[in-house]
């Protein structure tokens, strides 16, 4: 099929390339001419295990596309997905959903015959009704169908999770959307993918519900580990105690850091939003929200409890700032908290990502970058495991036993406590 992917974005790219990747013929456009040009020559705008590698692949055999010209690449394609961002509004819980509009105008002036315009973008209820209407001022509703396909792809495991998904959402109004869509994805449903067809409110529905119950698990570990603190019980018992049951699994049940990234804090502000303008009460995902903002303070005020309340001149590692691992995603990193809130009390402080040096701290006193594990945690008072890379699960810590000052704050739990200790420093993990 012909597809046409507008925005390229993590969730555009990713899926046009893995589109392509199926055998479709596949134009991803974006307005920024100078990511198209990059991308033609396999330069990736995000950090993604193996994308790099289907984007060259993909375009050296011609299925996959780039381009600036959205007039034309709709015109050429039977399916048009739109790919936009849609982040929170300021100085509101609302999502900003201008780029989706923006598109759905745009790709109304080049419908000559029926396409299914698909909105990908995560988005409130009843978003696809006014798509719908938008196009229908300059199209018959003949020659167009409005379709919700949310997509539920995790950063740093995108690939997979496209290939191999737990299943597939089509919100649809008609049927024929439906079959069309049924075809398009059946490479995935062969492998096991469940295809579920709901209305298109529905769907739109399902993507955010999701996101809210994952960011609930996240702050509900997270609020246990406190009282496992306090009355020395291990987190990781319990995670594994109520994991075990089949009606709660065990994924999403890691104590750490404030959830972030692009999808759960703007999702489930989005939802409530959402709720409010319906006169519902989300009493529970506002719950969330109010405990995963205070997630960073706490951390906070551990750390300073940790030094003893003696932060000025202390030198700080952090390992990792991303808000996970396998992204060079910062969008509400815990770090972005954290980092300025040391810096603020005259901490010195080295940070290492294997995602390199970034921009949010460049302003900041007394913070830099260093290019090793080994660089950053060299004479350092504390060293704290922020993100879940898989470079910081074997770190040699016998290589800094002259240090005997050296603190290890493993806010991931990845390591033994029993084993650090033995190695002749301060532990301290999370729920621990």
């Amino acid at each position: 099929m012909k597809l046409c992917m507008i925005g390229t974005g993590y969730v555009g790219l990713v899926s046009g390339v893995c589109f392509s990747d199926l055998g479709n013929d596949v134009i991803c456009v974006d307005k920024d001419l100078k990511k198209i040009n990059n991308l033609k020559k396999g330069i990736v705008p995000i950090y993604e295990p193996g994308l790099e590698e289907l984007v060259l692949k993909n375009y050296k055999n011609k299925r996959l596309n780039f381009s600036t010209n959205l007039k034309e690449s709709v015109k050429k394609s039977d399916i048009v997905f739109i790919c936009v961002g849609t982040p929170t509004k300021k100085n509101s819980n609302s999502a900003d959903l201008s780029q989706v509009y923006a598109a759905a105008k745009e790709i109304s002036k080049s419908i000559k015959k029926f396409k299914i315009i698909i909105n990908k973008s995560t988005v409130p209820v009843t978003t696809g009704d006014e798509i719908e209407k938008i196009i229908s001022k300059k199209v018959n509703k003949k020659f167009f169908s409005v379709v919700s396909n949310p997509e539920f792809l995790r950063e740093g495991e995108a690939i997979r999770d496209f290939i191999y998904p737990d299943r597939v959402v089509v919100g649809s109004n008609d049927s024929k959307s439906q079959r069309i869509l049924k075809s398009l994805y059946s490479p995935l449903i062969s492998k096991g993918a469940k295809f579920l067809s709901t209305k298109r409110r529905a769907a739109e529905l399902i993507k955010y519900a999701s996101n809210a119950f994952l960011a609930t698990k996240i702050t509900f570990i997270n609020e246990i580990s406190n009282l496992c603190e306090k009355t020395g019980i291990d987190i990781e018992d319990i995670s594994i105690g109520i994991g075990l049951d089949k009606r709660i699994g065990s994924r999403f049940l890691r104590a750490g850091p404030a959830y972030g990234g692009s999808c759960f804090p703007k999702d489930t502000k989005a939802l409530v939003s959402t709720a409010d303008k319906f006169k519902t009460n989300l009493s529970v995902v506002k719950s969330v929200i109010r405990s995963n903002d205070l997630r960073s303070d706490l951390l906070s005020k551990r750390v300073s409890l940790i030094l003893n309340n003696k932060i000025k001149n202390k030198v700080v590692s952090f390992l990792g700032v991303t808000f996970k691992a396998n992204t060079d995603d910062m969008r509400d990193s815990s770090s972005l908290k954290l980092i300025p809130f040391l810096s603020k009390k005259g901490a010195k402080i080295k940070y290492y990502d294997p995602t390199g040096s970034k921009k949010e701290f460049k302003k900041l006193k007394n913070v830099e970058f260093s290019n090793s594990i080994q660089e950053s945690i060299k004479g350092s008072d504390i060293a704290i495991i922020h993100t879940e890379w898989n470079d910081f699960k074997s770190i040699n810590f016998k290589k800094f036993s002259k240090n005997k000052k050296l603190i290890i704050y493993d806010m991931r739990n990845i390591y033994s406590p029993n084993k650090i200790k033995k190695l002749g420093f301060k532990y301290f993990g999370i729920g621990r």
